[in-house]
């Protein structure tokens, strides 16, 4: 009989006692076994190591049982608030957002720098970046070196292990090293994330899939993006690259494949550079959509078109990311949702038209408007989804659940 590897199920069973406590708060060690199926020596073996690291701490209740002050007090586990301190950051294409947290997620101090970035030079962008970074750490009350690790997310195509940016709107160039940048100016361990990836973590952690291991998140800005969370941890492809769905093929011909992004975007919605110049300083300080959804209401056809076709494209992709993921969820975020209806009932539309009817009734499209600052704590929570020692780090294998282990072994 195939036995496990000991090690590789030690680290599973840590990782999952301490998200158990993240999610649940204060909790016994019964229930934290009752919750993931382990016994009660292994559950006081991983917590009596946890709590010598200093990850988690104890609090003494009253015998909750009677009602009374009266008998033996329950030990209660919770996380650690000061085991260590992150730094998220949002690099969007006219701004750039901070968010310090401590170990559980709490927010310490925000920061938003109202800049254009991009097409900036690569070391113009990452000075900013650590100005930003410098600023927010003291905002917090905090030292530089107090900070365990600062993740950044920005839009495009993210080789996750190396921090390499493959390609992205906010680079002139390729394959940009941003990691390399960032870590040579602050020393301080980095990490590289995409948007949609770090807004996937923080709707699992702290927004609307708090209760589901499994769904989709589809960011719809300038950039098309896409997370995709199984079984509570982040999927990646190949040389854990990040998941973008602006390349996803809508149709072709023998000279070209349209791609959603050419349907979809925000560039493509206003067709290049629109000739109204509210709309142009609009787009700058983020509120384009905003400003064409006034358009579209005094009667601007074109852009009502224009809109009305990126939904029934995206309704088209969300039908194929169900065909092809089944997830009880699929949450809509970003800034083209600020068009509304006019962008939305297409969606509904064409999506209820392209699922399978096999798969009519499997996902749930969810409308979650969801501010900046949530993506840059959502970049603190795959940094901190790393120090919680995951045995997959944040990019490796799928989970294995445990009746996979029990087959395999025995489970501690």
């Amino acid at each position: 009989m195939k036995t496990a590897d000991p090690e590789l199920m030690r680290a599973i069973n840590r990782f999952h006692v301490l998200d158990t406590i993240r999610r649940f708060g204060a909790i016994s060690r019964v229930e934290i076994g009752e919750r993931i199926q382990l016994s009660a020596t292994t559950v006081s073996a991983i917590t009596a190591s946890l709590l010598d690291d200093g990850l988690i701490s104890t609090r003494h209740e009253g015998d909750l049982r009677s009602g009374s002050s009266r008998g033996r007090p329950r030990v209660m586990l919770t996380l650690n608030p000061e085991a260590a301190r992150v730094v998220g950051a949002k690099i969007a294409t006219n701004r750039l957002v901070f968010t310090v947290t401590n170990f559980q997620g709490d927010v310490l101090a925000n920061l938003t720098l109202p800049v254009r970035v991009d097409r900036l030079p690569v070391d113009v962008i990452a000075d900013l970046v650590e100005d930003g970074v410098r600023r927010c750490v003291l905002d917090a009350g905090l030292a530089l070196d107090q900070i365990k690790t600062v993740a950044l997310s920005l839009p495009g195509i993210v080789e996750h292990g190396t921090g390499r940016v493959r390609a992205s709107s906010i680079f002139r160039d390729t394959n940009v090293p941003l990691k390399e940048a960032i870590v040579r100016r602050l020393g301080i361990d980095t990490i590289v994330e995409s948007d949609a990836n770090a807004i996937t973590m923080a709707e699992h952690w702290f927004g609307r899939c708090r209760d589901c291991d499994d769904f989709v998140v589809v960011a719809i800005e300038e950039s098309l993006g896409l997370g995709v969370m199984h079984g509570g941890q982040l999927f990646r492809g190949a040389r854990e690259l990040s998941l973008t769905l602006g390349d996803m093929i809508m149709g072709s011909d023998p000279d070209h494949a349209l791609k959603l992004s050419e349907v979809a975007s925000e560039r493509a919605i206003l067709n290049g550079e629109h000739n109204d110049p509210q709309i142009r300083d609009a787009i700058r300080l983020g509120q384009g959509m905003s400003r064409v959804r006034g358009l579209i209401e005094a009667g601007d056809n074109r852009l009502k078109h224009a809109a009305g076709r990126a939904g029934a494209a995206l309704g088209i992709a969300i039908a194929n990311l169900v065909a092809l993921f089944a997830p009880p969820r699929v949450i809509l975020v970003g800034s083209t949702l600020a068009l509304g209806d006019h962008l939305l009932d297409p969606l509904r539309t064409s999506f209820a038209r392209a699922t399978p009817e096999s798969l009519a009734n499997v996902a749930q499209i969810v409308i979650d408007e969801v501010g900046d600052e949530l993506w840059a704590r959502g970049a603190a929570a795959v940094a901190l989804g790393e120090l919680y020692g995951s045995p997959w780090g944040t990019t490796g294998p799928a989970r294995r659940s445990y009746t996979e282990f029990s087959s395999a072994g025995t489970r501690e």
